[in-house]
């Protein structure tokens, strides 16, 4: 079987091999090597805000009918809430049965409190609140939204902007056209920022090994064995069922999606695969209208990855520490963890700023909150793992809405079909030039 060298899947795959041996036998180098992972996503986040608001705003003046958007945008929240809670409960059963926290050494706790001591402040300084929530989903400005790039914000004024579109008709054709254009060049641009993901990965891959050491992933090897195994099941069985349902095959779309998921599995972050994910749904037959409004809003508020490894890191801790949680105690976490872990961005140590952010909510304080510190050497590896599973549940999501609301187009993509390009070095070319 020849390689095709120029396949984008090839590349990274390279690249993180690359990355893990730089990392392994020159780990100051590796360390440095950081900086081409911070690029790459900092180039991906320049570019999501405008993305997400075009497609946004093109889908809502398209469909037109505001009965129709705020069926899609309702029931997809009620999926991302029933999927998500059922993500947690999953992760505390999981934890239940295998207990990787009990008998735990903590003597090496204090060793780490000025890390924790970083990631609680920030915590701190977060709005986890319910009022506080809301409000920090309202913008102080539009261009205050778009230049930050906060998701819920840049969503919000989205949302607002394409009702008023949809409510104006034909007379907004010309400013939908105008947008059209302009989310053309937006892909394309996403294409030539897609050339430097394989060095992003390497990169990033380099860093994570020179700085923690392969030895680090045996050191907590039980606890990142669980999450790894939930996930694993929650993507196969539950995910897998939900599309079975749907008619469609959850081995099929992660077969579509997979230089998608090497991207994340690389840079640890999925904001990294956003845009080209949309690009990705549309062609697998999703309509621009249905990606457009369910993508982005699952990124906030559909991350099934981030809600399993909160609720098993939480009980970790529990465990380590030898406390025995009541159920009204475990329900508690999960109702918090319903809300903090909302919003929560899609790059790396935001998941552990929202660990702390929720043991500190938890009334009477009665998981320790520094004993995030056993976590703090492998965290890295797992935050690849709930970014993958969080990609993987919105995509799943993504085709559910477009199938429930008979808004896919075509069928699922053939072996043939997929043979014929899509898979084949065609890929490795500029994704906004063959895909847009």
């Amino acid at each position: 079987m020849r390689i095709n060298f120029k396949n984008l899947t090839v590349q990274v795959l390279l690249a993180i091999v690359v990355g893990i041996l730089i990392g392994q036998f020159f780990p100051s180098f590796g360390v440095q090597l950081k900086v081409l992972g911070d690029i790459f996503v900092k180039l991906i986040k320049m570019i999501i805000a405008p993305i997400v608001f075009f497609t946004i705003v093109i889908g809502f003046a398209n469909m037109g009918d505001m009965k129709k958007i705020g069926r899609i945008g309702g029931k997809a929240l009620i999926y991302f809430e029933v999927i998500t809670t059922f993500a947690m409960a999953i992760g505390i059963a999981i934890m239940y049965l295998v207990k990787p926290g009990a008998g735990m050494d903590i003597s090496n706790v204090g060793k780490n409190a000025a890390d924790v001591a970083k990631y609680a402040k920030q915590a701190a300084e977060t709005p986890h609140g319910f009022v506080d929530f809301v409000v920090s989903v309202i913008p102080d400005s539009v261009v205050g939204a778009l230049a930050k790039g906060d998701m819920l914000p840049v969503l919000f004024f989205s949302v607002l902007f394409g009702l008023a579109m949809a409510g104006m008709g034909d007379k907004a054709k010309p400013v939908t056209a105008f947008f059209e254009k302009m989310n053309e060049i937006f892909f394309r641009l996403v294409g030539i920022i897609m050339r430097f993901s394989p060095f992003a990965a390497g990169g990033a891959m380099a860093y994570t090994i020179g700085k923690f050491g392969i030895g680090s992933l045996f050191s907590l090897g039980k606890m990142m064995g669980s999450v790894y195994i939930t996930m694993f099941l929650f993507v196969v069985i539950v995910l897998g069922a939900v599309a079975k349902i749907y008619g469609f095959s959850i081995f099929n779309l992660l077969k579509y999606i997979k230089e998608e998921i090497l991207l994340v599995f690389g840079t640890s972050s999925s904001e990294s695969a956003l845009p080209r994910l949309m690009q990705r749904l549309e062609k697998y037959g999703c309509s621009k209208s249905v990606v457009g409004l369910v993508v982005p809003t699952g990124y906030s508020f559909n991350l099934d990855g981030t809600s399993i490894y909160l609720s098993m890191a939480a009980l970790f801790i529990a465990q380590a520490y030898g406390i025995e949680l009541s159920w009204i105690q475990i329900l508690t976490v999960l109702g918090v963890l319903m809300l903090t872990s909302k919003g929560a961005a899609g790059v790396t140590g935001s998941g552990f700023i929202t660990l702390a952010a929720t043991l500190a909510a938890v009334p009477g304080n009665v998981i320790p909150i520094e004993g995030m510190a056993l976590l703090l050497g492998v965290d890295r590896f797992m935050s690849e793992a709930r970014a993958i599973t969080n990609l993987i549940g919105n995509s799943v999501a993504t085709v559910v809405i477009a199938k429930s609301e008979k808004q896919f187009g075509i069928e699922e993509p053939t072996a043939k079909a997929e043979a014929s390009g899509l898979f084949s070095g065609e890929s490795g070319k500029l994704a906004g030039a063959s895909e847009a």
